[in-house]
């Protein structure tokens, strides 16, 4: 029952992966229109002070645009996937695994974005529009005069979901195409995260000013960005570093 069981979630995590790569076009059409509208609905709904000019339409260009452009940069960029260069320098100590060649590693049954990794490659999608709706939700589009600290804080709070969409768009691509790099490359954007949530709370107190109300929810949305980083690599970390789907794929490497 249980072999049965474990041939039909395959089964299912193959099929979601093929229809992923073959899609992508699709999903990246999906979420220009998708983020268009909802930036466009945003801006309808924001108590604007004046006319909206270029200014305060460019946040919403970079995010409708960024994560776009990521993943056609990336798919470029990792065009030759696993073919790329390995890193000469081993981060990942656990466990006890003995090298092979790549073309052996390709041979092996586990290779590829399969499996429980394809629930990575879809929370790190997921990311993205989830990203882009708290976001929306708590930026009001800007124009005229405003308050310094508001200013700021919507600079970057746009900062922040521009530079981290695109990176995990980014990811996602490395994942996907097999690059070697990849499970370093989320530990980075991991940490690059918690570092961004962080500095939005020092830079928007450093500029002061900051209504109460707005001070609380600001604070709510900071420490659930930071809860979500904590709770992933707590999820994630020990899969990329002990699962043989991702030792043979991406460090070309098996049990020992």
């Amino acid at each position: 029952m249980f072999v049965e069981y474990k041939r039909r979630m395959q089964a299912k995590s193959a099929a979601l992966l093929l229809s992923i790569e073959t899609r992508l076009d699709r999903l990246m059409m999906a979420w220009l229109l998708v983020a268009g509208l909802a930036s466009a609905l945003r801006i309808a709904t924001s108590q604007l002070q004046a006319p909206l000019n270029a200014a305060g339409l460019f946040p919403y260009l970079l995010l409708i645009v960024a994560p776009f452009a990521s993943m056609v940069l990336a798919l470029r960029w990792f065009a030759d996937g696993d073919r790329l260069p390995r890193p000469k320098l081993r981060l990942a100590r656990a466990g006890q695994w003995r090298p092979v060649s790549a073309s052996a590693a390709r041979a092996h049954p586990l290779y590829g974005a399969g499996g429980l990794m394809v629930s990575l490659l879809v929370g790190m999608l997921i990311n993205v529009p989830v990203r882009a709706a708290e976001y929306l939700a708590a930026m009001p589009a800007l124009s005229g005069q405003v308050p310094a600290w508001l200013s700021t804080l919507h600079m970057v709070m746009t900062l922040d979901v521009v530079l981290l969409s695109s990176l995990y768009t980014i990811a996602f691509v490395a994942a996907l195409r097999r690059v070697p790099m990849f499970p370093r490359l989320l530990a980075a954007i991991w940490m690059i995260d918690l570092v961004m949530q962080l500095s939005i709370a020092k830079v928007t107190v450093a500029v002061g000013g900051l209504p109460v109300d707005v001070a609380a929810a600001l604070q709510g949305l900071l420490e659930g960005n930071v809860k979500k980083v904590l709770i992933s690599i707590a999820l994630w970390l020990p899969y990329l570093l002990l699962s043989t789907r991702v030792n043979v794929t991406y460090r070309s490497r098996i049990p020992a």
